[in-house]
């Protein structure tokens, strides 16, 4: 995440150690946003505060999430870079260093091993504890081979501070030139920057973090997995799409997490339209199976 930018070169990793400089840096993100007090609030920012949370969402679920960490859909390599650098912008660092420690959660879950259990670890923890530690500062190379093999990701990696720096720069000069030729529409630079930059940043951070903690303690199952997760049907409109997480654990596979009409998954209904342009192909479905599995009852894993 961004607060990790400077705690990249901590000599070692220590369980559940706190990272002063993440602490600080997680926390004045926050703080920004009481700056709205000041700069005020327009229509116009709110609506880029709004936009931007969908895509950078977006950029979350349907690329670091979908895409880097299961690989349920295929794309260009152009895209695949597209989809890169836009899920930097929200501040979460790279998508190799976001998938290795996902795909890691995925294998231990909530068992001692997994980095972010509201089970095993609280519920602070799982969602913004272990971001604050300085546990999970470094990349599980041995279990993201396959994104490795792309120099140009590798590249990017090491570049992370960048997107959301040339975002907040954007929104900035955007609400600057709006504050002087359309001054009618009450915004600036400043109130630009705070909404359309540290508020959306912030409530993508509390979004993401809510699949961590939340969806494994609140919410139904429809599979008798060997974790906790549940399906949640606020947290699935929060998230556009990621609420349907026992579904998800049941099936990792799949590109889409709601398995019928009326789970709303978002993300899946902007990767189906990207495949209709070539964008993106081969998305992955849940099998048959699971569908007789659910109708069955409360399925055996």
């Amino acid at each position: 995440y961004v607060i990790m930018f400077i705690g990249d070169k901590t000599p070692q990793d220590k369980p559940h150690a706190i990272n002063i400089i993440k602490q600080f840096l997680f926390w004045v993100i926050h703080l920004a946003c009481f700056l709205a007090i000041w700069v005020g609030v327009s229509p116009i920012a709110v609506a880029v505060c709004a936009l931007l949370y969908i895509v950078r969402m977006f950029a979350i679920t349907g690329g670091y999430h979908r895409y880097f960490s299961h690989r349920t859909y295929q794309t260009s390599r152009p895209f695949q870079f597209f989809l890169a650098f836009l899920g930097m912008t929200a501040a979460q660092k790279g998508p190799i260093w976001w998938a290795s420690h996902h795909r890691h959660h995925h294998k231990h879950s909530d068992t001692p091993e997994d980095i972010h259990s509201p089970v095993i670890s609280g519920i602070y923890f799982a969602h913004i504890g272990w971001v604050l530690s300085s546990q999970f500062l470094h990349t599980r190379y041995e279990l993201v081979k396959d994104l490795l093999a792309f120099k140009e990701l590798r590249w990017l990696e090491k570049l992370h501070i960048l997107p959301p720096f040339l975002l907040a720069l954007g929104v900035f000069l955007f609400g600057y030139f709006l504050g002087v030729y359309y001054p009618q529409l009450g915004t600036n630079g400043t109130q630009m920057l705070v909404w359309g930059f540290f508020i959306s940043t912030v409530l993508v951070y509390h979004g993401t973090f809510c699949i961590n903690s939340f969806t494994h303690l609140i919410g139904s199952k429809r599979f008798n997995t060997t974790d906790s997760s549940r399906n949640n049907f606020i947290l699935a409109m929060i998230t556009l799409g990621e609420g349907w997480h026992n579904n998800h654990h049941r099936y990792p596979g799949s590109e889409s997490q709601g398995m019928y009409w009326w789970e709303i998954d978002v993300s899946h209904y902007i990767l189906k339209v990207c495949s209709w342009f070539g964008l993106v192909w081969d998305l992955r479905r849940y099998p048959e199976r699971l569908y007789k599995e659910a109708e069955a009852g409360f399925g055996a894993h």
